[in-house]
């Protein structure tokens, strides 16, 4: 192993978390290390190749994790700069009012959050801004208490357009999507690419990369050091076990020790978790920052399912389909339905997209089928159970044990967008739903919390057993609502990092005592 490097605050991980807490501690006198575990996702034409990307999977992590069942698949993983969000579709809502609050659902309890959403409201105004988010104030039915938003939404292209008044039509409030991306009369945005699910060529997405890291790395000097292609593989703590002393990196094939005196995992749900379980230690055999044994437990990832709408005699010619939702069966109806989930349009399907799918009718007319779908994105919540959870394998290999639930809303909800759309003159309805290799939603394994028995980080999302461990991504969450978590998890990202960079700079109290006493308090 090479001689340590020392730096102020290491961070692990480039996505939104990691992103956002570089540059909350930008600017401050610190020196600031990123590592990230991949590269940069280059700008090249296999950026928006259908084949490319979802065929041969260009972009993809290529690991190999297990299922309950000891069963091998491969995840909708990305090590890259900028994280998950270089290949998100740029939906960025808000959770709504309940969301932070204990609910019972079709499938069972909620998990309360330490706040409620007043606390987050005036960052996640920093979030849409950063973001550069579109959207229409008050078109929502379920829209929490919020400033207007930072750009105009997208316009509705003819058949979209058509389609949302043939919902209204029937009672429903089909709202325009809220985006992250460079839309407009001079905006990057080339109408037309893939999009959602693809890396953007011409850098118009509001992604973690574009809005939040690439100001600061071409600043001259940059204010962060970025480290490509080095993986953390543990972290390491002093005597006392009360505090993390260095991290181990695998860098340029060789075992690197880097010293600082503070840490921020921000890896994403399942590998921070797993880094915490790979850092046990003869003082805490079970893990870093595990006292509570919640390390990895609770995971959570939408029950999602594509829904392809179509008349066999209308072809559907969107060159940006991405932009509505509905949430009409979002809230429960007292006396009545549970609450249910969100619906939304995702980015327009491609042929090539369902040739390598189970259903036959799928894979023997995919381009009949692509010409003539709307393409929806159907999410129902996931409910926190602890036996669904990241293990790691005595190989140091990723074992996810994942069993969905609140499966009967999910259900229901289809049901329901079913009938709609057969109202709306779209009679043939196709399902494809998605299983534990989709990705794009996960979190939990880390809740946060105010009593350590119970959440693993306080809620400013240090670890209650650590004093200078903080976890900034999709970890934290305690309960995954049923929208888009992006703009949540920036949100308390930029909470949680201006609290921290106040601490590290002496603006704020650090005390551990503080710090659990809740938002409030603190």
């Amino acid at each position: 192993m090479s001689e340590p490097r020392q730096f102020d605050v290491v961070i692990v991980g480039s996505g939104l978390g990691g992103s956002a807490t570089a540059r909350s501690l930008a600017d401050r006198g610190l020196s600031i290390l990123i590592l990230e575990r991949g590269d940069f996702v280059r700008q090249e034409r296999q950026n928006w190749e259908v084949e490319e990307v979802v065929v041969r999977r260009r972009y993809d992590a290529g690991e190999t994790w297990f299922d309950a069942e000891g069963r091998p698949f491969n995840p909708r993983a990305y090590y890259n700069v900028g994280g998950a969000t270089k290949f998100y579709g740029g939906a960025t809502l808000r959770f709504r009012e309940s969301d932070f609050e204990a609910r019972q659902l079709e499938g069972g309890a909620t998990v309360a959050w330490p706040f409620g959403y007043a606390e987050l409201a005036p960052w996640y105004d920093k979030a849409e801004a950063l973001l550069e988010v579109h959207g229409t104030l008050g078109e929502d039915p379920t829209e929490p208490p919020r400033s207007p938003f930072p750009f105009p939404s997208l316009e509705h292209e003819a058949r979209i357009g058509e389609l949302a008044e043939a919902l209204r039509a029937q009672g429903l409030h089909p709202i325009h999507l809220p985006v992250a991306i460079d839309q407009g009369a001079k905006g990057r945005c080339v109408k037309g690419s893939p999009c959602d699910g693809f890396p953007c060529k011409v850098r118009a997405k509001g992604d973690a990369e574009n809005r939040l890291l690439r100001p600061l790395l071409l600043k001259k000097p940059s204010p962060v050091t970025l480290w490509t292609n080095s993986r953390a593989r543990r972290l390491m703590t002093d005597a006392s076990g009360r505090r993390v002393v260095a991290v181990e990196v695998e860098r340029d094939g060789e075992l690197q020790r880097v010293e600082a005196g503070h840490f921020v995992l921000a890896a994403g749900a399942v590998n921070s978790a797993a880094l915490l379980l790979a850092s046990a230690t003869p003082q805490q055999p079970s893990g870093l920052a595990n006292s509570s044994g919640l390390v990895g437990r609770n995971f959570m990832c939408h029950n999602n399912t594509v829904v392809l709408a179509l008349s066999p005699f209308r072809k559907n010619p969107t060159s940006f389909q991405k932009t509505m939702a509905i949430h009409d069966y979002y809230l429960p109806i007292p006396g009545g339905r549970p609450a249910l989930g969100a619906i939304q349009l995702r980015g327009k399907i491609r042929p090539e997209m369902l040739r390598a799918k189970r259903s036959s009718l799928l894979r023997l007319m995919p381009r009949a089928i692509a010409e003539r779908s709307v393409d929806f994105w159907i999410m129902t919540e996931d409910l926190a159970d602890p036996e669904n959870r990241v293990l790691l394998d005595g190989k140091g290999r990723i074992h996810l044990m994942h069993h969905p639930t609140n499966r009967g809303a999910h259900e229901l909800l289809l049901r329901h967008l079913g009938a709609a759309l057969r109202k709306a003159g779209l009679p043939i309805i196709l399902y494809d739903r998605r299983g534990i290799d989709a990705l794009q939603h996960q979190c939990g394994t880390l809740r946060f919390g105010t009593d350590p028995r119970s959440s693993v980080l306080d809620p400013w999302c240090k670890a209650h057993d650590l004093d200078n461990l903080h976890v900034i991504d999709a970890s934290f969450l305690p309960s995954s609502a049923a929208v888009n978590p992006s703009l949540t998890i920036l949100a308390q990202a930029l909470r949680a990092s201006e609290r921290l960079a106040g601490q590290l700079t002496g603006a704020f109290p650090a005390t551990s005592s503080e710090l659990r006493a809740g938002p409030d308090r603190a």
